[in-house]
């Protein structure tokens, strides 16, 4: 918890310098403000970390080296499957929820809950990323959530999930567990296959 005139004291600037800075950081999601209360700074897994400012600023600080990993790491499933899903709650989901997650699509009929669905493949992927233990990653979440619930909003899914991508998702979860992260990469590069397929079925041409 800051105060703006603890900010003016400290770094020695304007209180009108200091109220644009904290609007800034607002506009990134870093801190929130309000009245009597003062600047609290919000959790780091809701910073705007993709914005260019939110970058730069980052590089330029002391821990440069961490940043630009974070920038530059392979892709999400590879550096889950890197990392042996026991080191870490998350990790631990990523390695077992698909597994009951496909069960669970196993009962799906023709016509079935399409929204139950949705709602296990947003959290399968959601935990993929934030296991991947890379805060860039893990802020797609938000972005792969929408993009799920769009297709199937707008009739662009299957009304019975397809049996090759359950198994898909299910040797992504089991690779994560094993810590293999070439066949998690592979069998999750087969699930965004299905789905670039689907959709150039959907809008051929």
């Amino acid at each position: 918890m800051l105060r703006i005139d603890e900010i003016v004291q400290q770094h020695g600037v304007s209180r009108t310098v200091a109220r644009d800075v904290v609007k800034v950081l607002e506009s990134l999601r870093v801190a929130t403000s309000r009245r009597r209360v003062g600047v609290t700074v919000r959790p780091r897994r809701e910073w705007n970390v993709f914005d260019p400012r939110m970058i730069r600023w980052r590089l330029d600080g002391a821990r440069r080296e961490g940043r630009l990993r974070s920038l530059s790491e392979p892709a999400p499933r590879r550096r889950a499957g890197r990392r042996r899903p026991r080191r870490h709650p998350r990790r631990r989901r990523a390695g077992r929820r698909p597994h009951r997650r496909r069960h669970r699509h196993g009962r799906h009929r023709p016509g079935g809950d399409l929204e139950t669905y949705l709602g296990h493949d947003v959290d399968f992927h959601r935990t993929l990323l934030e296991a991947s233990g890379n805060e860039m990653f893990a802020a797609l979440a938000p972005v792969v959530a929408e993009v799920l619930s769009g297709r199937t909003h707008h009739h662009l899914m299957p009304a019975h999930p397809e049996p090759a991508a359950i198994q898909a998702h299910a040797d992504v979860a089991a690779a994560v567990r094993a810590g293999d992260a070439a066949t998690a990469e592979r069998s999750m590069r087969a699930i965004v296959d299905e789905a670039q397929q689907a959709i150039e079925q959907a809008f051929p041409g």
